[in-house]
């Protein structure tokens, strides 16, 4: 399994320099980033393979009548809306040390009245580990013992030199700090969607931000914590107030890259509010038997040719069938 810091701790150090690429590996298919993480993290029969450590909440979704562009969508146009969330802490282990920083997650399912569903995902950091599925897999190859053992940081930190798509998530998780409650997390869609309005195509990436505001906690602070204490804050915080999320469609020109989630757009990208996202409660097992699958979207919405976005649906679906049946 991965320390505790580990993946912070090698980034420490690191020079970004210009060096010849190293190649990452080719044909990787959704079965080998599955047991890719099963090996990082170890073998847990019933648990996700990622994002293990979590907790569902619910409500509602309360979409803007004044976003304009994508009203005629079902999505928008039939009010309120039952939504089943889930947040967690990036890595396969059960049970993270929720005091260290690094990558928080949120899976939401939206409900229609015609039995649909809508889906999206996002993590706290806004460029992905990778342009495609085979540099992602060729970084978290990196962190994987040898035959004694032993993990060489160095071999990481020469792989996120040669690959510079990596470069922007390394430099974020260099920087992280632990996330004070979810409820105070902003979350990144990562891929680009499109939208049909009356037949022109509209470009943009979800982004949610959350109306208590951003709230990290410094290292000292975050070790006078529980190491499990977010699903203890989100529940208070539902109790002493309203714990809402901004959805929003972040709006790229015609020049963003379309199918490479490791490039964020310009931070001046005109954003449109779609809706909150109210929770009504969490603790539950409302979302254990739900795949989030960011691909599974309502009428109107299409998905990018994004590689990852892509290979996520396979390797969810993968992840999904081994935990129901107990694998």
């Amino acid at each position: 399994m991965i320390k505790p810091h580990f993946f912070t701790a090698i980034l420490i150090s690191i020079t970004f320099s210009n060096f010849a690429y190293a190649d990452p590996p080719s044909n990787i298919q959704a079965n080998d980033l599955v047991a890719l993480f099963e090996k990082l993290s170890g073998k847990h029969p019933g648990i996700r393979k990622a994002h293990a450590t979590g907790v569902c909440a619910s409500g509602r979704f309360e979409p803007n009548p004044q976003s304009t562009l994508f009203s005629a969508s079902p999505l928008l146009s039939q009010g309120s809306l039952p939504v089943i969330a889930r947040f967690s802490v990036g890595g396969g282990i059960p049970q993270a040390d929720e005091r260290n920083p690094g990558t928080r997650g949120m899976g939401v399912q939206i409900m229609l009245p015609d039995g649909a569903r809508h889906m999206f995902t996002g993590n706290n950091f806004p460029v992905f580990a990778g342009k495609d599925p085979e540099t992602f897999f060729g970084f978290l190859s990196t962190l994987l013992p040898d035959e004694n053992g032993q993990r060489d940081p160095q071999k990481t930190l020469d792989y996120i030199r040669d690959n510079p798509s990596v470069q922007a998530n390394a430099a974020w998780n260099k920087q992280a700090k632990t996330a004070y409650s979810y409820a105070n997390t902003e979350f990144f869609g990562l891929h680009t969607f499109f939208y049909n309005n009356a037949g022109k195509a509209i470009k943009f990436r979800w982004q949610i931000t959350p109306d208590l505001g951003v709230k990290t906690i410094d290292p000292q602070q975050a070790q006078q914590l529980p190491a499990s204490f977010l699903s203890d804050r989100l529940a208070k915080q539902l109790a002493d107030n309203e714990v809402s999320y901004t959805l929003r469609a972040v709006l790229g020109h015609e020049e963003d890259v379309i199918n490479d989630p490791s490039v964020q757009w310009p931070e001046d990208r005109e954003n449109v509010s779609l809706g909150r996202i109210v929770l009504q409660q969490s603790g539950d097992d409302s979302c254990t038997a739900i795949n989030f699958d960011p691909n599974v979207l309502s009428q109107g919405f299409s998905a990018s040719d994004d590689p990852v976005l892509r290979m996520r649906s396979a390797a969810y679906a993968i992840s999904f069938g081994k935990r129901l049946s107990g694998q």
